[in-house]
């Protein structure tokens, strides 16, 4: 679900204050120009207004206005033609760009440091869904190619809509439909691909009573009423799945470490802390060489990345080289 982004303030210097936690190469960091936003999106200046704390912004609890926004910012920063109906969810921009950087990084220290860039590097992207924002970030930001892949054709249909309104964006992005609910990766590869990462933001909640009650108490948060609101979308697979998160990303555990070699890195946000201890310790079962937690915010929301690797890093292996035996 869309969350409210962290609001920009202007500092003694007169320049925007970058938002609290997000990483350094992130396009989102500073204040909403909102001015030049409408310039490139005019729409969104029906949203545009000042708001308690005497800034110019727009209502996030309203979901037409943060659909716009999202619009504005695709097509001001990276040149996208984005659109999505409401019953999808919609996701919050910076952070789905800072999930990007911070996985970039860890992709760049096998270069010391350097990020790869472009086609030939290939990325998997498990439950694409119907909004596509991973592959047109990765793709605008660093020329990778993906492979989105999803369980509800309604949603692929959708994202396939967004990449034929941007023309050559198709020849980067792929989707394709996983066959079975119950398999991450199992049914969907082909033979002989690989991938340098892949990435996943998976269903927080394990039913949909669940799914239902976490967006009135999120409303009610807001100080809004929930019986009166629309939530920011969201259907089906992309709120909740059997086990929820924790469920989810052990099932994908357990399928990657039947293809330890067919990806370097896997990854997946980890939203709820609660789930860390039993995510990490299914790792350490399923054999995992390299196992990184990165810690990431956006004003006060905090999440992270769990990532892991059945690869032993070169550090490590001339450690166990040389030790004596």
């Amino acid at each position: 679900m869309a969350q409210p982004a962290a609001k920009g303030r202007i500092g003694m210097s007169g320049k925007p204050e970058p938002k609290p936690g997000l990483h350094p190469r992130n396009r989102h960091r500073g204040r909403y120009d909102f001015a030049a936003l409408v310039r490139s999106c005019p729409e969104l200046a029906g949203f545009v207004r000042p708001n308690p704390y005497g800034d110019v912004s727009i209502d996030f609890a309203d979901p037409d206005a943060v659909r716009a926004l999202n619009r504005a910012l695709l097509r001001h920063h990276y040149g996208i033609h984005w659109d999505l109906a409401p019953a999808w969810l919609c996701p919050p921009i910076p952070g789905r760009a800072d999930y990007l950087h911070h996985i970039a990084d860890l992709l760049g220290e096998a270069g010391g440091g350097s990020i790869p860039r472009g086609a030939a590097v290939r990325v998997l992207d498990i439950g694409v869904g119907a909004n596509c924002i991973y592959p047109i970030l990765g793709n605008r930001e660093y020329g990778w190619s993906f492979l989105g892949s999803d369980i509800d054709p309604a949603a692929l249909a959708a994202a396939g809509r967004i990449l034929q309104a941007n023309p050559g964006l198709g020849d980067s992005i792929q989707l394709r439909l996983q066959p079975s609910p119950e398999h991450i990766f199992q049914g969907l590869l082909r033979d002989g691909e690989d991938f340098a990462l892949c990435l996943c933001n998976p269903p927080f909640h394990g039913s949909p009573g669940e799914a239902r009650e976490g967006t009135r108490r999120k409303l009610g948060n807001l100080g809004l009423d929930p019986a009166s609101r629309l939530n920011f979308g969201g259907r089906g697979a992309e709120l909740w799945c059997p086990g929820g998160e924790a469920g989810f990303v052990g099932r994908m555990i357990q399928e990657s470490a039947r293809i330890p070699g067919r990806i370097r890195w896997f990854s997946t946000l980890v939203s709820r802390s609660a789930n860390l201890p039993g995510i990490l310790r299914a790792l350490r079962e399923a054999g995992a060489a390299d196992i990184r937690t990165i810690p990431m915010a956006q004003g006060q929301k905090q999440s992270r990345i769990v990532a892991w690797s059945f690869r032993v890093r070169p550090s490590r292996m001339k450690a166990r080289t040389e030790s004596p035996c």
